[in-house]
């Protein structure tokens, strides 16, 4: 295990935290492991690989069907992740969280049921130059189908978005402003609380992808004000395959079903169907109970920590990687937006990212190249791809000083 040499934030024990991850501990090729790709997925504690073979071992069954002892026990303990995720984001009620498999089929259940709503030809969605494919190709799907136009506001060369932009693109047929909270790309944290009041004052809903959001900045909904809200379980510590959809009551209530299937219906004839209510008219077929049991002992482990603390050893660790990457030569890191989180995206002299990636790797160093799901962003810096570290609340400074180590010889090699 790699051993933390430098003071961070007080109130945080990061080897202790640490120790909640076995993973952490094992060698790759040899080497301690480095993970620094939590922005593609982070690590699961123990606590969550327990609460899901506890869920396997003593409840499966299927939920909300079944009127035996372990269906009802496997209802309650869905349930209970249900309320567990409302109360992480502040919602107002359980009923306006729908469990999906991830932010992706959040945001495409948005685009394809509220979209295909509001939106129609000569209409307008508004984007941000910083987004996921994720929040960009379901709309642009929707405005080729309705004869409406993806319209992009800019950010600036340090990867801030520009308000007054934004705020000039808020016309009078734009349907909707789709926007992350972080950039997975940059660690750009973006002013989505005043996004929301630029677009509400024009009476446009807003949706917030919150993938990057949820594990490194306070997601409250109700005082984002925002209307949709999408984040990923295994990018906050859970498992793969669940994600939550937050939207607003009235919203979903007046959202037809995406997908058709059991359990999202009160009846069926071959005359008509009548579908339930929200947010099971959302959740068609079996669910991934397991990984909602998992999400919740997720949010359950997270905010057993001091969050406060824990945000600060994150801003800490970034700060310091800032600075010892800063002094490798020829090394430009992309990405300078005040306030940013948890995301050093750089790239070196002429050397492909894959190349630095593979080199680190040989020092167990898991990082992420390429172009990180936002070639538009790549296409605005100027560059095919980066080489990206991304940092959990379990990473370390001396973790990022064998990250700087292994950047000065991937300098060398390649001189």
């Amino acid at each position: 295990m790699v051993t933390l040499h430098k003071p961070v934030a007080d109130g945080f024990d990061v080897e202790r935290v640490r120790c909640d991850f076995p993973i952490l501990a094992r060698p790759v090729r040899g080497k301690p492991l480095v993970y620094l790709d939590s922005a593609a997925t982070t690590q699961r504690p123990r606590q969550v690989v327990e609460a899901m073979a506890r869920f396997f071992d003593q409840e499966n069954a299927n939920v909300h069907r079944g009127v035996h002892f372990l269906s009802e026990k496997a209802t309650a303990s869905y349930e209970g992740a249900r309320e567990r995720v409302r109360r992480f984001l502040n919602a107002r009620e359980s009923r306006e969280i729908v469990f999906v498999r991830g932010t992706t089929e959040a945001i495409n259940l948005v685009a394809f049921t509220f979209g295909k709503q509001r939106v129609g030809a000569g209409d307008e969605v508004l984007v941000s130059a910083m987004e996921h494919h994720s929040n960009i190709v379901p709309w642009q799907m929707l405005c080729e189908e309705k004869g409406a136009k993806l319209v992009v506001a800019p950010i600036d060369d340090r990867g801030v978005l520009l308000l007054d932009e934004l705020e000039r693109r808020i016309g009078p047929r734009t349907r909707l402003v789709a926007v992350s909270h972080v950039s997975n790309a940059l660690g750009t944290v973006n002013p989505v609380k005043r996004v929301v009041e630029l677009a509400h004052a024009r009476g446009v809903p807003v949706l917030v992808d919150g993938a990057q959001g949820a594990p490194h900045v306070p997601a409250d909904v109700q005082d984002l004000g925002c209307d949709f809200y999408a984040f990923s379980g295994h990018k906050i510590y859970g498992p793969t395959g669940i994600g939550v959809l937050y939207g607003r009551a009235e919203h979903l209530e007046a959202m037809p079903p995406w997908q058709g299937g059991g359990d999202m219906i009160l009846s069926v004839a071959f005359e008509k169907t009548i579908y339930n209510q929200i947010p099971y008219k959302f959740e068609a077929g079996t669910p991934n109970m397991a990984g909602a049991v998992g999400l919740g002992a997720a949010l359950d482990w997270l905010e057993a920590l001091p969050r406060e603390a824990a945000w600060r050893h994150e801003d800490e660790v970034l700060a310091y990687g800032t600075e010892q990457l800063g002094r490798i030569p020829g090394l430009r890191i992309l990405g300078t937006a005040p306030g940013k989180a948890a995301v050093l995206s750089f790239v070196m002299d002429d050397i492909h990212p894959h190349d630095i990636g593979t080199v680190l790797d040989r020092e167990g160093i898991a990082i992420r190249t390429g172009h990180h799901c936002a070639q538009p962003l790549m296409a605005r810096l100027g560059v095919p791809a980066t080489a990206r570290a991304s940092l959990g609340i379990y990473n370390t400074t001396a973790e990022i000083d064998a990250l700087a180590a292994g950047l000065e010889k991937v300098r060398r090699m390649f001189a």
